[in-house]
This record gives structure tokens, C-alpha cells and sequence, in this order.
């Protein structure tokens, strides 16, 4: 089966995600507005145990982080992706690397830029066009992230929650 890890934004951010995704994004209605943590990777039923163990132990041993949003950026000429950037934070970034080392390391296409992806699938005169109009907004979106989301993608390619890890609770 395959899996991802996410956060979930406030509403607030989801909105203001949704008031543009739901015009450029394709992939609007299988997920809502996130952050990926973990990129898609594969587990089959005899791993998931162990996997959810390790995660778990992650997400005791983080603690709460800061999102902060502070601009639109692109992953252009790369691919023709327009997203919300999120900056890089100490909390963030120890969580990350957290989930992608010892036995849940994979293969990454590319290298980890936190960010809400509210554009995909542009031709690259759409691309310029929207990035062109979104890129001067200025926006400033700041909370406290407390919990990430184990998902698992279903057959119809929407991604719902498996499970929820609630970052440096010991119980």
C-alpha cells in the first residue's frame, strides 16, 4: 500500500490554499491543502507494525513546531508547480529528517522544500500567467503545528488519514 506523511494547516490556511487550488490544482479534490513531510512510499501489511512504532517514537520524542508562511514561490523551470513557501524552521526540519532515516529512508527525487502546493499541471504560459499574479501577495500566516498525519493513498488515488501522531505527548 502506499503511504505519505502530512500536516494539516489550520483552516485559515487550508482556506486561503483552497481559494486558489481549487482553480489550478488538479488534484484538488484527493487531498486538502498539506505538508508533506514523508514524499509517497510503499509498505506492504507485515511492515506497517513496525513502521507505526517508529513513527510514533518520532513524534514523542518532537516537539511542536512553527509554520510560517510567508510567500508564493515555484518550482520553475523544474516543474510547473506554484506553491505557498513555508519557512525552513529548526522544529520542522528535525521532524522531517526524523521520518526519513534508518529503516524508513527512501529514495527521494527531489531534495525536501516545505511548502503547500496550491498550483500543478500548468502549461508553462498558465505557469508564468498565475505565478506571475500570485507571486507579489503578500502573505503572513504563523501557528503552532502539534500533531502530523500518517496517510494511505486509495484506490481511486485520494489519500485519507491512517493514523494522527501528536508531537511530544508521552503517554
Amino acid at each position: 500500500m502506499r503511504y505519505g506523511i502530512a500536516v494539516f494547516p489550520s483552516k485559515k490556511m487550508q482556506d486561503l490554499a483552497n481559494s486558489l487550488r481549487k482553480r489550478y490544482d488538479p488534484h484538488y479534490a484527493l487531498i486538502p491543502p498539506h505538508l508533506t513531510l514523508k514524499a509517497p512510499f510503499e509498505l506492504d501489511e507485515s511492515q506497517i507494525k513496525d513502521a507505526l512504532g517508529k513513527i510514533n517514537d518520532i513524534a514523542k520524542s518532537s516537539s511542536p513546531f512553527t509554520l510560517r508562511v510567508l510567500k508564493v514561490g515555484s518550482f520553475h523551470p523544474v516543474n510547473n508547480v506554484i506553491y505557498l513557501r513555508v519557512q525552513h524552521t529548526e522544529g520542522l526540519m528535525a521532524v522531517h529528517d526524523k521520518l526519513n532515516e534508518g529503516n524508513l529512508k527512501r529514495e527521494e527525487p527531489y531534495s525536501f522544500v516545505p511548502h503547500i502546493t496550491i498550483a500543478q499541471n500548468l502549461s508553462d504560459a498558465e505557469h508564468a500567467d498565475v505565478y506571475n499574479s500570485l507571486r507579489m501577495r503578500k502573505i503572513e500566516h504563523e501557528e503552532t503545528i502539534a500533531r502530523f498525519q500518517l496517510l494511505y493513498q486509495l484506490e481511486n488515488e485520494s489519500w485519507t488519514v491512517y493514523e494522527t501522531f501528536h508531537l511530544g505527548r508521552k503517554e
